[in-house]
């Protein structure tokens, strides 16, 4: 493992906290439910007027709310790297630095995939009997190596990439569907999907898959369920049942579908009487998209969206849900990432990862029992290869600022749409190192009142973290970026099960370049 020399010492601790916090003897069945682009601000019991997710509201009204949960990148592929890793995305290789501090995904021409040499959490949960399984989005490489039954999942329902489209399939291939390691069509081919009217029963049928793959698994031991849906993620969609029953338009159709879905897992749970057994956690990979207009959500207070670095691009909604485990209708503030689900679930099933590299998550099992705890520690935000701010406590320092570039600004995008803020929202990259901006982001969530540099409390703050910046710093080893080329031959123009179902298409040649990221 490159340049990977040790564990957080809070690994010594697991015996103790896994003790104090296992509801039986059994290591406990794991639900993660994890959105796209869903906003903080999207959520009824987050304060959404509209209160069109009663099935989420009363997960949180059952279980625990999380103030600050925090991604481990502004964008779909590193977030979701970093929640199966455990390790920022400039550990795990899910970054690319052809042009320092741009945001990198994996579309269907990317060459690169999730590294063999990370351990994701369905493979080392595998050491403890679990079966995994997951259903919706991967996102993290689409080539055959990459896919999710190589890296220890053992069931797959979705697809590599988001549904975009429809592509014509002679200069860009429609988006593959998938069971397990074949796939059975194509999005707007053999699954359908209406762009003009938003509508498609992808939900309905992630929905079925997570209620089946329950009803299958609960009596065999324990099982862990990665439930990924992306009908959030523009263009929006949901089945013909929610269409045009939200306040919000077809973003608003969509979230009310995924709470539908939320609450039939949880009553699958219940139904098969492992409810007190089963930890259910729902979060989002980014903030809401502000640039997707009437097609993204809503981040409440926080500033802007996906893509940024503020509050409104990687904080997102957190609800943790584990009957007689988890007192309910309790609130934490208790800072968490979701690299913290990884070790989190690894304390719950007695595992202790490798301690040949350093993991960036928390196990917080304790904190799931005794809300009011709150552990210390630093979020590093970062934005590609380039780390942009930090938080600790109430403090949040940013090192850079940028929001959205001219260039794309010129063509109606907008990551920060009505919200700029001097010398924050800056449209180019700005180095704010020698004199960092200072938020108490418990006061301000928006981030629109910097601390003043004259202040003692910005003194004592900005130094304490850049103590924690420069420690971080000297013990960080990037590992391989894997997102840095991109080649149309790697496009999904004859993917595994194609012949089957005769619609491989013909490859073209090779031509990988280097990706162009613009933000």
């Amino acid at each position: 493992m490159r340049g990977v020399t040790s564990c957080f010492s809070v690994w010594l601790g697991v015996g103790v906290l896994l003790g104090a916090t296992a509801a039986s003897q059994e290591p406990p069945n794991i639900v993660i439910m994890l959105m796209d682009d869903m906003g903080w601000g999207d959520l009824g019991c987050n304060g959404e007027p509209n209160r069109e997710t009663p099935n989420l509201d009363q997960m949180a009204n059952e279980g625990l709310l999380v103030s600050s949960m925090y991604t481990a990148a502004p964008l779909c592929s590193p977030s979701r790297a970093a929640l199966l890793t455990g390790r920022l995305p400039i550990r795990n290789g899910f970054y690319s630095n052809n042009t320092d501090g741009r945001n990198a995904y994996t579309p269907q021409n990317i060459v690169g995939g999730i590294s063999d040499d990370e351990v994701l959490l369905p493979e080392l949960l595998a050491e403890k009997g679990y079966t995994s399984g997951i259903i919706g989005k991967w996102h993290l490489g689409h080539r055959p190596q990459f896919l999710p039954l190589k890296h220890g999942f053992d069931y797959w329902f979705g697809s590599p990439n988001c549904h975009f489209g429809p592509y014509n399939d002679v200069t860009t291939p429609n988006i593959p569907v998938f069971l397990n390691e074949s796939m059975l069509g194509r999005y707007f081919e053999d699954f359908h999907m209406d762009r003009a009217e938003g509508v498609s029963n992808m939900t309905r049928l992630y929905t079925d898959a997570a209620v089946q793959f329950i009803e299958r698994e609960a009596k065999k031991g324990p099982f862990f369920l990665y439930w990924a849906p992306d009908s959030t993620h523009a263009p929006t969609y949901a089945s013909e049942r929610f269409r045009g029953t939200s306040r919000r338009g077809r973003y608003g159709d969509a979230v009310k579908e995924l709470d539908a879905g939320v609450g039939a897992i949880l009553q699958a749970l219940r139904a098969q009487q492992v409810d007190n057994n089963t930890l259910v956690v729902f979060t989002s990979d980014n903030g809401a998209a502000l640039v997707s207009k009437e097609d993204g959500g809503s981040n409440g207070p926080f500033l802007c969206g996906k893509q940024t670095t503020f509050e409104g691009g990687m904080r997102a909604p957190g609800i943790f849900w584990w009957p007689g485990v988890i007192p309910a209708g309790t609130t934490s503030h208790q800072v968490w990432t979701q690299m913290d689900l990884f070790s989190t679930a690894a304390q719950l099933a007695g595992v202790t990862p490798s301690n040949d590299r350093i993991y960036d998550g928390l196990p917080l099992a304790k904190a799931l029992r005794y809300p009011q705890l709150e552990i210390p520690r630093p979020v590093f935000l970062y934005r590609g290869n380039r780390l942009m701010a930090v938080r600790r406590g109430a403090s949040k320092m940013h090192l850079w600022t940028f929001s959205t570039p001219p260039a794309e600004l010129q063509q109606g995008i907008n990551f920060c749409p009505g919200a700029e803020v001097a010398n924050v929202t800056t449209p180019t990259p700005t180095n704010h190192t020698d004199r960092p901006v200072l938020f108490n982001v418990e006061v301000d969530a928006g981030e629109r009142y910097p601390i003043a540099p004259s202040s003692d409390t910005y003194k004592t703050q900005v130094a304490m973290l850049m103590d924690v910046v420069k420690e971080h710093n000297d013990k960080l080893v990037p590992g391989e970026p894997q997102l840095n080329w991109c080649d149309p031959a790697v496009m999904h123009w004859a993917p595994p099960g194609c012949e089957a179902l005769n619609e491989c298409l013909p490859v073209p040649a090779s031509e990988p370049t280097l990706c162009v990221w613009p933000h």
